[in-house]
């Protein structure tokens, strides 16, 4: 009997432990059933209101507008000479003023060459001339003895002319004219003995020194006038439309080609010379594939009151040249050209994006030809990737309402 209760009891156990892990899972079950038939109310999720985009703008307004175009080029001498020795010698004097970059006026002596041999040969020319002229007087006092005493014989008519003389008179003659030259050539050697400066100016480059022996052709030195210096300014082709080119023809100007030209340097600060295109040359650049113009500097080294630095041969130096004055034309800032083919405008608050066409440019502004027009808002805050259709609020300035007040960078070079 104790037996069968002992089996009882275990039975009752084992039954025990599977019932309870099967409740749970059944109580789990139906509870995941209730919730997916009644699912809870889900919290109401307010969208966020949405962002309006604040950016700078200006009206785009028709407006007349200067060109300017700038090109590059390097200072180089108008006038430019190489002195060089005309007489044999010994340079006995050099100027202090013909060592490199110094300055001298027109008619200084520069050089001397020993003169001594020279000025014997002057005397010994004059020395001839005077026996020339006494052999000519008497050759004179000859013929007219002959004469004399073919008129005392009787004798009638013209006498002849061995008679009188007269080829011994014409050689005294000739003698005359010979020695006068011998005594030039001698004068105008003794003259080239001294190297006088042709102009005022300056020098490039000393060769020779006191006590060289110099000949004929011998280098002495190179110099330049200072009177004036000129810059050779490439032009591209797509600009010379936009600028009245100088042309002479045969001494008389063009018209309308009285162009102004600032010459700037950055060598030491920033230094500004007045010039004037003066002439354009005849012919492109075979290398370059342009047509060059020449801008010259007058009187480039005058002491000025702000002793702004002097302009050296050489020189590299910007140019920005007036162009002609276009009329009602649409100028925006390059700034506000994105990938250089399209801008931003804003349309009833609305930012759009809009492609435009590009008739000339230079370093700060662009001449719209399409894409734009007279009255449009242009967006002129820089812009990422934005695309069109976002609302914005506008911040209207007036930076664009004269393009011309605005210092332009001038053209681009070549």
């Amino acid at each position: 009997m104790r037996d069968e209760t002992f089996v009882g009891e275990s039975r009752m156990r084992k039954i025990t432990k599977i019932l309870i892990p099967v409740s749970i899972i059944g109580l789990l079950v139906v509870m995941a059933l209730i919730i997916r038939a009644n699912p809870p109310e889900r919290s109401q999720r307010f969208a966020p209101p949405a962002q309006v985009m604040v950016v700078n703008a200006a009206k785009v307004q028709l407006q007349d507008y200067r060109i300017q175009l700038e090109s590059y080029g390097s200072v180089q001498p108008r006038t430019q000479t190489t002195l060089t020795a005309q007489v044999t010698g010994q340079i006995v004097y050099v100027n202090p003023n013909i060592r490199d970059g110094g300055f001298f006026n027109k008619d200084d002596v520069l050089v001397s060459i020993d003169p001594r041999d020279y000025e014997a040969n002057v005397r010994i020319a004059q020395a001839v001339l005077m026996d020339a002229r006494q052999s000519l007087a008497d050759a004179s006092a000859r013929s007219e003895l002959a004469r004399e005493d073919w008129s005392s014989l009787g004798n009638e008519g013209e006498p002849p002319a061995l008679v009188l003389r007269l080829p011994q008179l014409e050689a005294a003659r000739a003698g005359i004219i010979s020695a006068e030259a011998t005594l030039q050539k001698a004068e105008l050697e003794l003259e080239r003995t001294r190297i006088v400066a042709p102009f005022a100016g300056r020098v490039l480059q000393q060769s020779a020194d006191i006590g060289q022996i110099v000949s004929p052709n011998s280098e002495i030195a190179v110099i330049y006038a200072t009177d004036s210096v000129e810059v050779r300014l490439p032009v591209r082709n797509r600009d010379l439309e936009y600028i009245n080119l100088p042309e002479l023809y045969r001494g008389v100007a063009s018209a309308n080609s009285d162009i102004d030209v600032q010459i700037v340097s950055e060598l030491i600060g920033r230094t500004v010379w007045d010039a004037r295109l003066v002439r354009t040359e005849g012919a492109i650049d075979q290398s370059a594939r342009q047509l060059h113009v020449i801008a010259q500097i007058s009187d480039p080294f005058s002491k000025t009151a702000d002793e702004r630095p002097q302009l050296k041969i050489g020189q590299y130096v910007t140019a920005i040249m007036t162009g002609q004055m276009l009329q009602d034309v649409l100028v925006i800032p390059n700034s506000t050209i994105y990938q250089g083919s399209y801008v931003y405008v804003v349309e009833n608050d609305i930012l759009q994006r809009r492609d435009v066409e590009i008739t000339w440019q230079n370093d700060q502004d662009a001449i719209i030809k399409a894409g734009l027009g007279d009255g449009d808002i242009l967006v002129t805050t820089p812009l990422g990737q934005v695309t069109s259709g976002v609302r914005v609020s506008v911040i209207l300035d007036d930076s664009m309402t004269d393009t011309n007040q605005r210092e332009s960078g001038g053209g681009e070079g070549s």
